[in-house]
């Protein structure tokens, strides 16, 4: 164990979080995200017991957002004609304003297919056992500075 680390992130979670470079991207997928056929090129984490806020907060707390790029956050977009309400962006829009002094302004969104296609060149996907609907997730890592 280490001191000022989340226990949530595991050491396997860790590694991979170090090993990350620039520009790099991770996705934090929810329970229904097809994360073993995108990841086929990827890194797959399996977090089946824990939900994707919890995940996402321990990761902001060691992974810094890309300043390079105007949303290094992402989204992935209800499709037209979907009615599923997201209350679960209105947390991720909080975890992410502490962490990142643009807040909400470094969020946006990806079409849904489009967001699957980037997903495929990830580094790594977390598959959580997130049930909110539309709760996927994707970062693009900084620099330490």
């Amino acid at each position: 164990m280490l001191k000022g680390i989340p226990k949530i992130l595991s050491p396997e979670l860790l590694k991979v979080l170090c090993e990350m470079g620039h520009s790099d991207r991770l996705v934090i997928a929810d329970g229904n995200f097809p994360a073993e056929s995108m990841g086929k090129d990827a890194i797959v984490i399996r977090m089946d017991g824990h939900g994707a806020c919890d995940v996402l907060e321990a990761i902001l707390q060691v992974f810094p957002l890309d300043t390079y790029v105007e949303k290094p956050v992402s989204l992935m977009q209800v499709m037209p004609g979907d009615t599923v309400e997201t209350p679960i962006w209105d947390e991720y829009e909080k975890l992410v304003a502490a962490a990142d002094v643009r807040g909400g302004a470094a969020i946006g969104q990806i079409e849904r297919f489009a967001f699957y296609e980037e997903a495929k060149k990830a580094y790594a996907i977390i598959a959580t056992g997130e049930g909110a609907l539309y709760a996927n997730v994707m970062l693009q890592k900084g620099v330490v500075v």
